[in-house]
Formats: structure tokens, C-alpha cells, sequence
């Protein structure tokens, strides 16, 4: 039997540039464009959420070398900070082990940043290391990462979409659309129907059949998320998504106690570890988790979250996050389906989440994608060496 490489150098990068992060689009971009957003009581903020700041991280990108020469890549948003904790802090847990050691290193990492991290952009950095932990072994074992959790429970994973246009979602073919919701409690009544218009609207456009959900990005309290939802009802609102602050367990709770029958709440963007699902599971705050494996301890966390989820008979649907949560999916069945993000401006075409920075990466054609897409080593994903990349913290 061949030795298993050791890991050989850690390297943090970040992206000189905007437009590599999906936090760092345009103006004209539908995902900066009046969406609520806990600033939002602010009337200054209340138009673009980069005017508040949520581009500053931008992206982090950690390479692992092993010892044969086969490197791993990771991506989160932690920018310059997760750099230097990389380079600083979490580097020495990993130079000179086994590639296969993934478990003992994540706990090392996170045990050693539990005095400043728990949480936030230490857990983002943490999340982009495993994914290029993950990446590594997987190429070094010249296998998908999907064969490395057991392989497909389905030959094809089926999306629905993210973005300003479910109509046009439907004509590509996907399974539903989840609309940005644009006006929060502090716009009063008069938001609140611009709300419901829209949503109206864009139910006499799909039919009755197709899903449509709202994403509220933590912008809501309890009594207008309670109000919206309500309303909804008459709509056909099959989900209301991350109404609450992330911390918020209890108003979630009477939340998914106060939603019309039929209607599910979801959250867990904004979650992270185990520990943060479990006070969801345990609390009955939703019907579905939707962790980012990009910042919820990773893949390694992301299996554990899974298998609290499952003993719940909760389901599953990771945010985002593209193939790095695909080759998750598709084995899990408590995961039926996935998110795609429309990343085009105007949300009228299908175009890759992590374009330009990342190549190869697949995309859904008629809203679905065969398992065989993702059958390359690794992630199947490699950085694109037209984009530059600096090193802020070389060791």
C-alpha cells in the first residue's frame, strides 16, 4: 500500500479585485438592490447592503501542499483576517500530518481559537481550511469528495434558485425561486404590502404549483415575521427563510408555532457547529437547516450537523456554497434537493457561483445535474490564474 502523503506548506490568500466574492457585486446587481437586511432600520443603509460594509471580508482562499506536490483549495469569505489566522495560528495544526488526519485537526483548530473564535469569521477561516483539507485528500486518493462520504443516493441533484426572478427560474427549469425580500419593519405597512404586491405578482406569473420563497436575511422581528407570513398564506409561500436574528432560538420557535399550517421556517445560514444546530433542532425552531459549509465549521462540522438533523427528521439544504456543498447532497437523504445562486445580475441566466475566481465549475442545465458532473478529483474545481491573488501573511 502507497504512504499517505504528509501536508507540506499552508498558504492564505486573498483576492485583489472586486468581483470575485459574491458579497462584491455591483449596484446594479439584484443582490444589492433594496434587500432588507438588519441594518435596514437605518434609512441611510437601507439601499445598498455594501453601503453597511458587507463586502469588507472578502474572499479567503487556502491552498494546502502536500507532500507529493498535490495541492487542495478552499474557499470562505474571511479576507485579510483569515489570512493571518491561518498563516498565524491554525498552520502549525497542520504542516507535517497525515492528509488523512482531517478529524484531529479540525478539533485542534477549533479548540485552540476557542478563546476568540466559537463563531463568525475565526469558524469562516476554520471552514475554508477543512474544505481544502477535504479537496486534498480527495485528489490524492483520485476520487470525487462525494466518493470519500459514501458516494451519490441519487443519480441527479435538482435546484431551486436564488434570485430577483422565479418566473424566469421556472422557464430554466428549476424547481422553485426564493425571492430577496426588499422592505423591513422599519418601512412600516406601507413595505409590508410592496412585500405582499410582490409576491403577489410574481405568483401570477409562475402558476400555482411552483415554489416560492422569501429569504428575509435576519431583518425581520418576531410580530412582522409573524404578520408576513400570515399574509402569505393567500400567495402560496411555501418557506420563510432566516426572518430572525441568527441568536434569536426563541422568537424561531414562536415563529414556526405562529406560521400558517403547511408553511415551513427555515434558518442556519448564519449558524455555525454542531452546537449552534443542535439549540435549533432541540428548540423546534425549523423545518429545515440551511447551513453555508463555507462557514459552519466545513464539511467535517457539516457531516455532524447532518447526522443531528437526521435523527430529528429535519431536512438539510445547505446555503449556497456550490459544489462544495453539492458533493455533500448528493449523499445524504435528508438533503433532497439543493440551492442554486443566480449570480448573473439581473438573474436571467445560469452562471457559476464563484465565476470568475473558481474553473470547471458545473452548473445545473434544466435545473438539474447528474451525478456524473461532479465525478472529478476533489472538489473538481481549480483557481483560475488569470485572477491575482496575494499572500498578506507569508511565513
Amino acid at each position: 500500500m502507497p504512504t499517505m502523503p504528509t501536508i507540506r506548506h499552508v498558504r492564505a490568500l486573498t483576492v485583489r479585485g472586486g468581483g470575485a466574492d459574491y458579497h462584491d457585486q455591483g449596484s446594479d446587481h439584484w443582490i444589492d438592490d433594496h434587500v432588507a437586511s438588519p441594518m435596514a432600520v437605518y434609512p441611510e443603509y437601507r439601499q445598498s447592503r455594501q453601503a453597511f460594509g458587507l463586502n469588507v471580508l472578502g474572499t479567503l482562499v487556502v491552498e494546502i501542499e502536500a507532500s507529493d506536490g498535490t495541492v487542495g483549495i478552499g474557499v470562505t469569505t474571511a479576507g485579510e483576517i483569515g489570512a493571518f489566522i491561518v498563516e498565524k495560528h491554525l498552520a502549525r495544526f497542520l504542516e507535517g500530518r497525515l492528509v488523512t488526519e482531517i478529524e484531529k485537526m479540525w478539533d485542534q483548530m477549533y479548540r485552540a481559537t476557542l478563546f476568540y473564535g466559537r463563531k463568525g469569521v475565526v469558524i469562516n477561516t476554520i471552514s475554508g481550511v477543512d474544505l481544502a483539507l477535504w479537496d486534498l485528500l480527495a485528489k490524492v486518493r483520485r476520487e470525487p469528495v462525494h466518493a470519500l462520504l459514501g458516494g451519490p443516493v441519487r443519480d441527479e441533484l435538482q435546484f431551486y434558485a436564488t434570485g430577483a426572478r422565479p418566473d424566469l427560474a421556472q422557464q430554466m427549469g428549476f424547481i422553485g425561486g426564493k425571492m430577496p425580500l426588499h422592505h423591513g419593519p422599519a418601512e412600516g405597512d406601507e413595505g409590508l404590502a410592496k412585500n405582499l404586491a410582490q409576491l403577489e405578482d410574481m405568483r401570477h406569473r409562475v402558476g400555482p404549483d411552483f415554489w416560492l420563497m422569501l429569504d428575509c436575511w435576519m431583518s425581520l422581528d418576531l410580530p412582522y415575521a409573524t404578520r408576513l407570513a400570515q399574509a402569505a398564506r393567500a400567495h402560496g409561500l411555501k418557506w420563510i427563510e432566516e426572518a430572525l436574528p441568527p441568536d434569536d432560538y426563541w422568537g424561531y420557535a414562536e415563529l414556526r408555532r405562529s406560521v400558517p399550517p403547511g408553511m415551513l421556517v427555515t434558518t442556519g445560514e448564519h449558524e455555525a457547529t454542531r452546537w449552534g444546530f443542535r439549540l435549533l433542532l432541540e428548540m423546534g425552531c425549523c423545518d429545515i437547516l440551511q447551513p453555508d459549509v463555507g462557514w459552519c465549521g466545513g464539511l467535517t462540522e457539516l457531516i455532524k450537523i447532518s447526522a443531528l438533523a437526521d435523527a430529528h427528521n429535519a431536512m438539510v439544504v445547505p446555503h449556497g456554497s456550490s459544489v462544495y456543498s453539492y458533493h455533500f447532497v448528493i449523499t445524504r437523504h435528508n438533503s433532497p434537493f439543493a440551492e442554486f445562486l443566480m449570480m448573473a445580475p439581473q438573474a436571467d441566466r445560469v452562471v457559476p457561483m464563484f465565476t470568475p475566481l473558481l474553473l470547471d465549475e458545473p452548473v445545473p442545465v434544466n435545473g438539474r445535474m447528474r451525478a456524473s458532473a461532479l465525478d472529478q478529483a476533489g472538489f473538481g474545481v481549480r483557481l483560475n490564474p488569470d485572477i491575482a491573488l496575494h499572500r498578506p501573511y507569508p511565513r
